[in-house]
């Protein structure tokens, strides 16, 4: 088989015994795919017995995607079918040699975070394609579970990992601490273009050279800064260091709360310190009064008054309001200077961001920084009131509501009715 000398160094790094994760790419058409699988068949047939695991975002994309690539690669292999069968209802490939290649779905669904359904799985080395497409848990997860036979063939736990770019944890794990020159002495990152594929047809790089989206365009050759949307409210770093920013001092204490009930997206309660949000609570269901009832455990833990707690009054939540007699959060209100309060609050939040000035005590990390950067601004060309995109625009782009963000951006509404707290008029 044929290889680039990208996939040729990537494979020494996945035969060594230092490297224990690999991720390779960066970019589209460079030959991710077929290294995967490449390595994968060859590891199976090598090591009698053992198992791998091949895992996407979702099993239907892998099934339509990279399992054709690991056909043709068994096909250039000299792989025939009286050596392997392929279960297509288990998802599973077993060898002649007793090895075995699953087939996973990774993609996070908030019924199962921990990725249980994985269970006691134990595999021998597993490859992640298009990585950049799933969360950092399915990770974690997966190379938790890479102990199987290693001893019995001198093996350490390997993980490979195909991704384009993408402003998440790959980007904060992987590429940033390359450029640095600071990545894991176990860890490597090779970068492979379209450029470095030999094999690749012309037509392919003309068709990404003309998608007219340039971000698109950008980052399918390769380019990690892609990201210039002048739209976006809040710069991807600053909010990555929202878990970081330790340097933020206390102050006032506040409670914010965006309520949902029954599965509905979640409920999100923040106490905040100042502008440390020093305890983030998340219900996937409940009901109103159940949610009343936290927030008052949550005053009295932290000597709240209710004229220092908000919800937000609109659907739902209005209930929660008239049980507790706190503040209730109208989004589309009146505002002076903004296209409306929740616009304003969602200004005012990015301003403490991008400077550093708000810090976030909390688990949820790629979750909250994907809805801050689901935030734009909206009609920048008109001349009109500073205002964001729809609630619906902004679940389309992250397939989900932004419950961690409206709670956090609520703790504006303190800042704009100041004068009901601290009797200012």
């Amino acid at each position: 088989m044929k290889l680039s000398l990208k996939q040729t160094y990537a494979l020494d790094l996945l035969e060594d015994n230092v490297t224990s994760e690999i991720l390779f790419g960066g970019g589209a058409g460079g030959g991710k795919s077929v290294l995967g699988c490449y390595w994968i068949t060859k590891s199976a047939l090598k090591y009698s017995g053992t198992r791998w695991l091949i895992g996407r975002a979702k099993l239907k994309t892998l099934k339509e995607t990279t399992l054709n690539t690991l056909f043709e690669v068994f096909k250039m292999q000299g792989v025939t079918t009286a050596m392997y069968n392929y279960n297509q209802t288990s998802g599973i490939i077993q060898f002649s040699n007793g090895s075995e290649i699953l087939l996973k779905d990774l993609f996070y669904y908030p019924s199962d975070p921990n990725y249980d359904e994985l269970g006691s799985l134990e595999i021998t080395g597993a490859f992640m394609d298009e990585a950049n497409q799933m969360v950092k848990k399915a990770k974690e997860v997966v190379k938790s579970r890479i102990r199987y036979k290693l001893d019995d063939f001198g093996l350490i736990p390997k993980l490979l990992m195909t991704c384009n770019p993408s402003k998440n944890w790959i980007y904060k794990d992987f590429y940033k601490p390359y450029t640095a020159n600071e990545l894991r002495s176990d860890w490597a990152f090779v970068p492979s273009l379209v450029h470095d594929n030999p094999d690749i047809s012309k037509h392919y790089l003309e068709n990404i050279q003309n998608i007219q989206d340039k971000a698109t365009r950008e980052r399918l050759l390769g380019n990690w800064e892609y990201d210039m949307n002048p739209s976006r409210l809040m710069a991807y770093d600053a909010c990555s260091d929202l878990f970081t920013n330790t340097h933020v001092i206390g102050g006032t204490k506040y409670i914010t709360a965006d309520i949902a009930r029954f599965g509905k997206d979640k409920t999100v309660i923040i106490v905040w310190d100042g502008y440390k949000a020093i305890e983030v609570v998340t219900y996937k269901t409940n009901t109103i009064t159940e949610a009343a009832n936290r927030i008052t455990d949550l005053a009295k833990q932290y000597l709240i008054p209710m004229s220092q707690v908000v919800c937000d009054e609109d659907g739902i939540g209005g209930g929660v309001v008239d049980m507790l007699r706190c503040k209730g959060f109208i989004a589309n209100k009146t505002s002076t200077k903004y296209a409306n309060t929740k616009a304003e609050c969602y200004y005012l939040l990015a301003e403490k961001v991008n400077k550093s000035e708000l810090y976030i005590n909390c688990d949820e990390a790629e979750t909250i920084i994907q809805e801050l950067q689901a935030i734009e601004r909206a009609n920048i060309d008109k001349d009109t009131k500073p205002s964001i995109n729809s609630k619906e625009l902004q679940k389309q782009i992250l397939g989900r509501s932004p419950d961690y963000a409206d709670a956090l951006m609520m703790r504006f509404w303190f800042e704009i009715n100041s004068n009901q707290i601290y009797g200012v008029f």
